[in-house]
């Protein structure tokens, strides 16, 4: 009588490329570990791949006592209010156009897609001028702006296609409830969502803490400096002094990788669940 179950055989195929793509993605961590852990004498000198005989922690001083933490809260306040108006805005956004029902509603999805077509790069020059005769350059709503801007067209489309999933009968119950528009959209449709916005969280806040472009044009002076331009401008400051560079790099990555390491399960079933249908 053949049993009910067997047992499953590993997978070696998988197994076998998973440990070589962990070694890929251990070994350049390694690398930046130790690098910033050694003197600038030593990083010439030594084997890379070996821990230095004599740790020191002489590139994280430098990089803190070279105002990193002022950089590095103008990072933060960037992030967080370019994502919580996004989010504010995009879920309010998908709400309307899958519950509008209308050629309008349609017509706004549209114009919003046409926004993944467009690069930044193309609309720098206009920006520029923007920001400038708005009297809003060198300052960080400057860069707030046009983060919300090029963030809703991708924000949006997550986000409507989660609305989407959400079954209609639930609607039609809480409508039967007396139900209005602003507690459905709290009561209802941000609690099924919650995957999506933690996905499109990470996602935006990660462009807006590595972006670069923005902070290159929009602003000059060291009191609005962020920490990507900051990691170019210390660079040049130091000239060769690779140890420090690379210790800013890891400090930097502290933040976005606490956010992701709290957020880690919703991404997952946010991104495995946004386009189901």
């Amino acid at each position: 009588m053949a049993r009910g179950h067997h047992r499953q055989s590993p997978n070696v195929i998988g197994g076998f490329f998973a440990w070589i793509w962990l070694f890929i993605t251990i070994i350049p961590i390694y690398y930046w570990i130790l690098s910033s852990l050694r003197t600038q004498a030593d990083y010439y000198t030594s084997n890379p791949l070996v821990p230095p005989a004599k740790p020191s922690l002489r590139a994280y001083s430098l990089v803190v006592h070279s105002d990193f933490f002022r950089y590095m809260g103008n990072s933060v306040i960037i992030t967080v209010a370019t994502v919580a108006v996004l989010l504010v805005v995009a879920v309010m956004g998908a709400f309307a156009i899958v519950r509008g029902r209308s050629a309008a509603s349609l017509r706004v999805f549209r114009i919003f897609l046409l926004g993944l077509a467009i690069p930044a790069q193309a609309t720098i020059v206009p920006l520029y001028y923007m920001i400038l005769k708005m009297g809003l350059y060198d300052k960080l709503i400057a860069l707030i702006l046009p983060g919300i801007g090029f963030g809703l067209p991708i924000t949006i489309l997550i986000l409507v296609n989660f609305v989407r999933d959400i079954p209609s009968e639930l609607f039609e119950s809480i409508t039967v409830d007396g139900a209005g528009t602003w507690r459905t959209l709290w009561s209802l449709v941000l609690p099924l969502t919650r995957p999506a916005l933690v996905t499109v969280g990470i996602y935006d806040a990660l462009q807006v803490w590595n972006g670069f472009l923005f902070p290159l044009v929009l602003t000059g002076s060291a009191n609005v400096r962020v920490l990507p331009y900051s990691l170019f401008t210390f660079q040049g400051e130091h000239g060769t002094d690779t140890p420090a560079i690379v210790a800013a790099v890891i400090l930097s990555a502290i933040p976005i990788l606490a956010v992701y390491i709290v957020g880690r399960r919703q991404l997952v079933a946010g991104l495995t669940a946004g386009f189901g249908k």
